[in-house]
């Protein structure tokens, strides 16, 4: 079923996922809203074509695009959730360590991390939707986990 009724069906199905995605390549809900409208505006003119399985194309959409606006804002922005001078560190649950983690990978090892393990998409997959190759993925997810293995005992340690 193609058209701009499908199209709205689609968005309407999949907008949940899609900003669940969406926040976990970029951290913010600001930013995760802005690339889903991004990555379905780019969709929409390949909707025809794309319209029997469009999951893949426009999570391909989310990441590329999260990747370059990364590349685009790297050196005008500085995202902080907290104010530098904080005396008492707070209590921080899993959830958002994990979070902060996943923020401080860089941009395609987040990409990696996201479709290879929340998404559930295998390496070749992976790789298919960042235009990369599997060892790449395979790479840059073990750098990622690496990352986030000795983060989460920095966090563990007094």
């Amino acid at each position: 079923m193609s058209g701009p009724d499908a199209f709205e069906e689609y968005v309407a199905a999949r907008r949940g996922a899609l900003l669940r995605t969406a926040y976990l390549l970029t951290g913010t809900h600001e930013d995760a809203e802005d690339l889903v409208q991004v990555a379905l505006v780019k969709a929409v003119p390949h909707w025809k074509r794309i319209a029997d399985h469009p999951e893949p194309y426009v999570r391909k959409i989310l990441a590329r695009e999260s990747v370059s606006r990364w590349r685009r804002r790297r050196w005008r922005e500085v995202h902080t959730d907290r104010v530098p001078d904080t005396a008492v560190a707070e209590p921080v649950s899993d959830r958002l360590e994990l979070q902060e983690a996943l923020a401080r990978l860089a941009p395609r090892q987040r990409a990696v991390i996201v479709l290879r393990y929340y998404e559930d998409l295998t390496e070749a997959e992976t790789a298919r939707v960042l235009g990369i190759s599997v060892g790449t993925v395979k790479s840059q997810a073990r750098d990622a986990l690496a990352r986030l293995r000795v983060e989460a005992l920095d966090t563990v340690s007094p």
